[in-house]
């Protein structure tokens, strides 16, 4: 015997909201639908989908509304009108912002009594589904545990705290790693590439690399908590000497060292502040002072 699925609402079908209702039909949840185009509702509702006419109607069928529009402005265009229709109904809000509008969100929703989640996608469409893909949530704590079921139908959800602004902000905060690390790739792929060598055959060396990288992420994670940068590994001062080699090498090859320049700026001033034999750990105290006043 089949255990029954609790009912949800998806407003926003672009992409990434057509991909949520989409993995909530195929879990069994029953499945309303609103989009201001209705036609991109026409493949789930051919799949089972209940498409609503207004968005008061699609809020009023389900006692789980998660929204995924293209910005705030949207979302409250579409909300504000019926927010009286959200009363004693959860929200959980997987529109792209800043932290500060995830904390104005939820002080709407709860004028409205709403109860409000904010969350972060961290993965592309198609990753929808898949529990190795996070769904990263921030903000009541009741509604997280009352729809964790729903929400693990779309991926691993993590609960971050009950402060709102948190998802957005491991949002940000993941994504310039993510973009540090693939540009980071790109330059070593472009410089090996300079002498013939593919990107196939130099990616899964740098993905072993990156493997001992995490290792490195981990033990300096406990420095920084701590304040306190011991030198026993690599300090800023040979990372210093080290980064000279790969602006020589890049530069010889005509590759652009901006990135690498603007790495060895950073460890220099870290120097500066008396940490060459500390750590590359402590480069975190510069950037926690922000950039350098201009001369």
């Amino acid at each position: 015997m089949g255990t029954e699925r609790s009912a949800v609402t998806v407003i926003g079908l672009g992409q990434m909201g057509a991909a949520l209702a989409a993995t909530l039909l195929e879990r069994g949840h029953p499945t309303t639908v609103w989009n201001r185009s209705a036609g991109k509702a026409q493949p789930l509702v051919e799949r089972g989908a209940r498409l609503a006419a207004t968005p008061g109607e699609a809020v009023a069928a389900s006692p789980l509304v998660i929204v995924c529009v293209l910005d705030y402005d949207a979302l409250h265009a579409t909300l504000d009108p019926v927010a009286a229709s959200l009363a004693g109904r959860s929200l959980v809000n997987l529109t792209s912002g800043s932290p500060e509008q995830a904390q104005e969100a939820e002080a709407w929703a709860r004028s409205h009594a709403a109860d409000y989640l904010d969350g972060a996608i961290m993965t592309t469409p198609p990753g929808v589904g898949s529990p190795e893909m996070m769904f990263l949530y921030s903000g009541s704590r009741a509604v997280f545990e009352t729809h964790r079921p729903t929400l693990a139908a779309l991926g691993d959800p993590l609960h971050l705290g009950a402060e709102p602004g948190l998802a957005s902000l491991y949002d940000a905060a993941l994504l310039g790693l993510m973009w540090s690390t693939m540009t980071g790739w790109l330059h070593g792929t472009a410089l090996v590439g300079a002498e013939k060598t593919e990107a196939t055959a130099f990616t899964p060396v740098a993905i072993r690399w990156l493997s001992a990288v995490t290792g490195f992420l981990a033990t300096y994670a406990a420095q920084v908590d701590a304040g306190r940068y011991p030198g026993d590994d690599a300090t800023v001062d040979v990372q210093i000497a080290a980064i000279d080699h790969l602006l020589h090498a890049a530069a010889a090859r005509g590759i652009d060292n901006a990135l690498p320049e603007l790495l060895k700026a950073t460890m220099e001033r870290t120097r500066d502040l008396g940490h060459g034999s500390d750590s590359y750990a402590s480069v975190i105290e510069v950037l926690r002072k922000g950039p350098s006043p201009s001369v």
